[in-house]
């Protein structure tokens, strides 16, 4: 079955960087969009980023453009987040997760455990 693993949060400073990692298995990678969510309690799961199949298109939420890189290595099976530049509304845990159609806001059913990030201000 579909498996996403996050890694890569943690605690840093306003200004700092953190680059997220999700080893996903149990379809072809390659040829699956994957997205990238984030969630603050109380709040619904907002879309971040999304990359297609083979790493050529991208897509961003106005809150991250510019400072947010969503990549993938097909051949380990991984989408990455690079985030630069973080602000303390960037607080939140995220995930990854392979979309259900052509919408990448539109998350498809399987979730990891996700990772928290933590910015201080």
């Amino acid at each position: 079955q579909v498996q996403l693993v996050e890694s890569g949060g943690g605690l840093v400073q306003a200004g700092g960087s953190l680059r997220l990692s999700c080893a996903a298995s149990g379809f072809t990678f390659r040829l699956n969009r994957m997205g990238w969510f984030r969630q603050t309690p109380g709040k619904e799961r907002e879309f971040v980023a999304g990359i297609d199949g083979s790493g050529g298109s991208a897509v961003y939420a106005d809150s991250v453009k510019g400072r947010f890189t969503i990549s993938r290595d097909n051949a380990k099976n991984t989408v990455y987040l690079q985030m630069n530049n973080l602000k303390a509304e960037d607080t939140a845990v995220y995930y990854c997760n392979r979309p259900a159609g052509t919408n990448y806001e539109k998350p498809g059913a399987t979730w990891g455990q996700g990772t928290q990030v933590t910015v201080s201000s």
